[in-house]
């Protein structure tokens, strides 16, 4: 319970600072953060239920003579909707849903470069408790900075190093090991970001 502040450097892109104030209370959690990068920023705003699953996210990137905002609501019932606004003219594609993706079964969002969104399934299937298989998840992945909103296959593990997690993505191609601090939190997400 309380507030708690992060900042991340990029390793993939040494010029990119994520930063993000996060509250957490009987409620949830709610973070406010953004991402400065040479090309481009985005500021982002998360609700997460006490049940560790996303309700809401509303993110704005922009760049040069160009922005975009994304809002992704996920119902009671687990149906994914999303609004957007677009302004100015660049060749990413179109944010939002895209079409004929089925989000059924995510539970969470994963917004592109941030790694806080990998906090709600290490809190929510309990792995710095330890001992806990691979389990598949279903993600809403954020691609940044088109905000384009896609289905995302992972996995999420224990690992033998109790201060780490198992971390797969089949859609991206990615297999690593999490560093974590004691609240989960990532300290090293190896290839993209470090704590600063």
């Amino acid at each position: 319970m309380g507030s708690t502040h992060l900042t991340w450097t990029g390793i993939d892109d040494p010029t990119r600072i994520d930063d993000c104030r996060v509250e957490e209370s009987f409620r949830g959690l709610r973070a406010v953060g953004s991402s400065i990068t040479e090309e481009y920023s985005t500021a982002w705003t998360l609700e997460v239920g006490p049940d560790w699953a996303t309700r809401r996210i509303s993110v704005t990137a922009a760049g040069p003579g160009w922005s975009r905002h994304l809002t992704l609501t996920r119902s009671d019932s687990g149906t994914w909707s999303s609004r957007t606004l677009v302004e100015g003219e660049n060749d990413l594609p179109e944010p939002g849903i895209f079409p004929g993706q089925d989000l059924r079964g995510a539970v969470d969002c994963d917004l592109g470069k941030c790694p806080l969104t990998n906090l709600m399934p290490i809190r929510r299937l309990g792995l710095l408790e330890g001992n806990v298989p691979d389990t598949e998840l279903v993600m809403a992945w954020i691609d940044v900075p088109s905000l384009q909103v896609i289905r995302s296959d992972q996995i999420y593990g224990s690992s033998p190093n109790p201060s780490s997690v198992r971390y797969t993505s089949r859609s991206r191609d990615v297999s690593v090991e999490l560093a974590l601090d004691p609240e989960g939190y990532v300290l090293e997400y190896p290839g993209l970001a470090q704590r600063a």
